[in-house]
């Protein structure tokens, strides 16, 4: 084929068919498991919010909570499904992106914030605002350490199962 410079292009790597990586799920099949796993989290988190609601002014315990909770999770998740075991490639997008994502929320987080502030308690918004960032951190990282000594002990260092 001519290139612009009139030349014949060669293909980067005759060797290495360009396309979808084997084993990757088609597109709509990672939209239905985000959709799915997202209408699950998402009514998750729903039920949490009718079980302790936060009042108007209140601290919005419910979701410091479930936004620390998800990032254990993730934490969790993480470890296991890229160190520990090879998963089937929709697991992540479903956990991962749908159950957590849709269980956790950045939005409400947001408002809980927005709604401290016009309640004249702008301390404890800004406590809110860096305290859930920190938590959240800290719940990613101690929950995957926890789960990389556990794997480590149930099976070794956890790399042997993914060979």
């Amino acid at each position: 084929m001519p290139s612009a410079s009139g030349g014949d292009e060669e293909p980067v790597d005759p060797d290495v068919v360009l396309g979808p990586a084997a084993g990757t799920p088609p597109v709509w099949a990672v939209l239905a498991v985000v959709s799915a796993g997202g209408a699950l989290g998402a009514s998750a988190r729903y039920g949490a919010g009718l079980l302790w609601p936060t009042p108007e002014v209140g601290f919005p315990w419910t979701t410091l909570l479930v936004n620390a909770a998800g990032c254990a999770a993730m934490g969790v998740l993480m470890v296991l499904v890229a160190e520990v075991r090879t998963a089937h490639p929709l697991v992540r997008p479903f956990l991962g992106t749908g159950v957590l994502g849709g269980f956790t929320t950045f939005s409400t987080y947001t408002v809980d914030f927005q709604r401290l502030v016009e309640a004249g308690r702008a301390g404890l918004a800004v406590a809110y605002l860096f305290g859930t960032l920190v938590l959240a951190l800290v719940c990613v990282a101690a929950a995957a350490w926890l789960t990389r000594r556990i794997a480590g002990r149930a099976g070794g260092t956890g790399t042997e199962a993914r060979a």
